[in-house]
């Protein structure tokens, strides 16, 4: 009886049991369940609010862009030749890896300069110094020489051995250590991920070859190709194009931290000067993309071409290749025929319709040694007292404040007394040929005494023989203002930078005899540019237009060669002279007889075997160099002289007092130029 009722109870724990473990199952289930979702939800929650955000943290952790160099836009001329392109050298270059340890550049220097010559010029002690103890035993031995280093931070020590090593006279350093110094130091100074060149100019087949053969044993070097620009029709473009930085000579040091932050490697080439660094945006096209993937241990182990780049867009100028070529050697022949105390001769070519310049040229020479070198900015930025030239503006000046008008101008040309001082015309010294001329008459005969008679009514001042001149200095800005509105003394505008406003003389009460020299050209500074702008607005019309070099931005076809238009320059008008036509025929007029009259005082005559007919102003002015008396010819022209199609403008400063003719016999060439290079005379109209 007790056996069947233990057995009895026996069988209700086992049913006791046997009904509980579903329950706790079902409770485990819960829990998990539970927990599943809530896993679940903050997945979903990351996902959706920071999911973004981590997958860029993930990728920024474990990819990096590495940027590579493009061939910068080339420069045309007008008729699409190229005057500035580039040339393709295989280079060998260096990506410096990420964390990449001072001791393993020091390996991969070492090895590469196996391979590898470069100049060692530029190479500093302390560069040679820092590769010296880049090599571990030789930085312990250092500084095992040294005393008292305990205390001393790594870094303090480490200055200590370089200064040692760079006073140590017991170490000769070999040309193959000098040549992998300078390798390392070009590799120290790279940024990671970022490429730099080793050697990008004159690397032999050899050296392509025996890095080729040991690539895998350097880590980050590789054969790469790099550009220099080149310039088929000569280096004296540049004059105008500018330069552009090397490997060697790095990013400017005045713009170093700007270009660096636009995203310039420090070896970038940059234009550093005129069209080259003022159209830097457009000509440097956009660099290539490769996205580098790391491993845990922060070496490459995937590239990917993420984007090829693109070259830079190309400039097209107005200028004419051949004619520029043309224009220079005739300027440099001018001026070395010149001699004495010459110091230069300038000219321009320009569209008086549009301002586009067809052409400009410039030489600098040393009276002391007779050295004559390429200045075609000079055109720009070389401030010339120009002498009778400006006659021109002078004489609209005079007719547009109304002190004469077209049927009321005649004057007589007499020699012109004031204060004890005396000046005249170049033909009337003694008074002996006193002539009654109109306005047009002046420009024709080029009288000065005409000149001054104009500033002295422009100044409300009545002369009186012998008087004192007693003008108010205000008549200087009265001038000025005239001369200023056909671009003489202000910019012109023009697109090449470092352009020159020109040189004003004093302009004070105890200055106003110098008022009457203003009146004739004999007293301020003008550019060249200037001229040429002063008579262009003559030329067209009226309309001061901005010269300009640049014609077009175009891009580059799949052939290689200029492609489409993407930007025009359009012909810019800066003001307009308020003239009538009358008072316009006056002044085209005169410029006509200074070629083609019949006065016997004409200045031009020798230029009236021009075809088609050009009309001119020249000019003589009265100047001195180091104390000795010069003179200074210039001249102003257009062509056809009914319908202009181009002006010549010229200067050449401090000749021997007895050149008469330098400056027309240039324009002559010149013009034979233009219209043999440039222009068929058949299309004139």
């Amino acid at each position: 009886m007790k056996i069947f009722k233990k057995r009895n109870r026996n069988k209700k724990v086992k049913k006791s049991k046997a009904a509980s473990l579903p329950f706790r199952i079902n409770i485990i289930f819960i829990v998990v369940g539970i927990l599943f979702i809530a896993l679940l939800t903050q997945l979903a929650y990351l996902q959706v609010m920071y999911g973004s955000k981590f997958k860029a943290e993930v990728n920024r952790s474990d990819t990096s862009v590495v940027s590579g160099n493009v061939q910068r836009g080339m420069i045309y001329d007008s008729e699409g030749k190229v005057l500035v392109g580039n040339s393709a050298h295989q280079a060998i270059v260096y990506t410096k890896g990420v964390n990449e340890l001072t001791t393993d550049i020091y390996k991969t220097a070492t090895k590469l300069a196996q391979y590898v010559k470069v100049p060692t010029s530029s190479l500093t002690k302390r560069q040679l110094a820092d590769y010296y103890l880049s090599e571990p035993d030789r930085l312990t031995n250092i500084e095992g020489k040294l005393s008292g280093l305990s205390g001393y931070s790594a870094d303090a020590k480490y200055n200590k051995a370089l200064a040692y090593v760079e006073k140590m006279p017991s170490v000769t350093f070999s040309k193959s250590m000098k040549n992998a110094a300078t390798i390392f130091a070009k590799m120290s100074g790279a940024y990671q991920l970022s490429t730099v060149n080793i050697k990008d100019d004159h690397v032999s087949q050899r050296e392509v070859a025996e890095v080729g053969e040991h690539l895998s044993e350097m880590s980050g070097v590789n054969v790469g190709t790099s550009w220099s620009r080149n310039y088929p029709s000569g280096t004296a473009i540049q004059g105008i194009t500018g330069t552009v930085s090397n490997e060697k000579t790095g990013l400017p040091s005045d713009r170093v931290n700007e270009l660096l932050a636009q995203g310039y490697s420090r070896n970038d080439s940059v234009g550093q000067s005129y069209l080259e660094r003022q159209y830097e945006p457009v000509l440097r096209g956009t660099k290539s993309q490769t996205q580098v993937v790391l491993n845990s241990d922060n070496e490459i182990k995937k590239e990917i071409k993420k984007y090829g780049g693109q070259k830079g867009d190309n400039l097209q100028l107005t200028i004419n290749g051949r004619f520029q070529k043309k224009l220079q050697s005739l300027v440099h022949s001018a001026e070395q025929g010149a001699g004495g105390n010459s110091t230069g001769t300038y000219a321009v070519v320009m569209d008086p319709d549009n301002g586009a310049i067809i052409g400009m040229a410039g030489v600098n020479r040393n009276p002391s040694t007779s050295k004559i070198t390429d200045n075609i900015l000079g055109t720009i930025n070389s401030s010339i007292v120009m002498g009778s030239v400006v006659k021109g503006a002078m004489v609209s000046g005079a007719l547009m404040d109304g002190v004469i008008t077209p049927t009321n101008s005649t004057l007589t040309d007499q020699p012109i007394t004031t204060g004890g001082v005396k000046k005249s015309s170049w033909f009337n010294h003694g008074g002996s040929a006193n002539i009654a001329v109109d306005a047009s008459t002046a420009l024709e005969v080029s009288s000065n005494s005409y000149m001054m008679q104009l500033a002295m009514k422009e100044g409300h001042f009545h002369y009186v023989e012998g008087g004192a001149l007693t003008m108010k200095p205000t008549v200087f800005n009265t001038m000025r203002g005239y001369f200023n509105q056909f671009g003489l003394g202000v910019d012109t505008g023009i697109d090449i930078p470092g352009e020159s406003t020109g040189l004003k003389g004093a302009s004070g009460s105890s200055h106003i005899g110098s008022a009457l020299d203003l009146a004739f050209g004999n007293y301020d500074a003008y550019t060249t540019m200037q001229v040429a702008q002063y008579m262009s607005t003559i030329a067209n019309g009226g309309y001061r237009i901005q010269p300009h070099v640049v014609q077009a931005i175009r891009g580059t076809s799949k052939d290689g060669e200029l492609g489409k238009i993407k930007a025009t320059v359009m012909p810019h008008v800066l003001n307009q002279i308020n003239m009538t036509s009358s008072q316009k025929a006056v002044v085209k007029r005169g410029l006509y007889d200074v070629v083609h009259g019949t006065n016997t005082y004409k200045t031009g005559g020798m230029l009236d075997s021009i075809k088609p007919e050009i009309s001119a102003k020249t000019g003589t002015a009265q100047t001195f160099y180091k104390g000795n008396e010069t003179v200074t010819l210039s001249l102003a022209s257009y062509a056809p002289s009914t319908h202009p199609q181009v002006v010549v403008a010229l200067a050449m400063p401090n000749l021997g007092v007895n050149a008469e003719s330098n400056n027309m016999a240039l324009a002559k060439q010149i013009y034979a130029a233009y219209w043999k290079y440039v222009q068929s005379t058949s299309t004139v109209k």
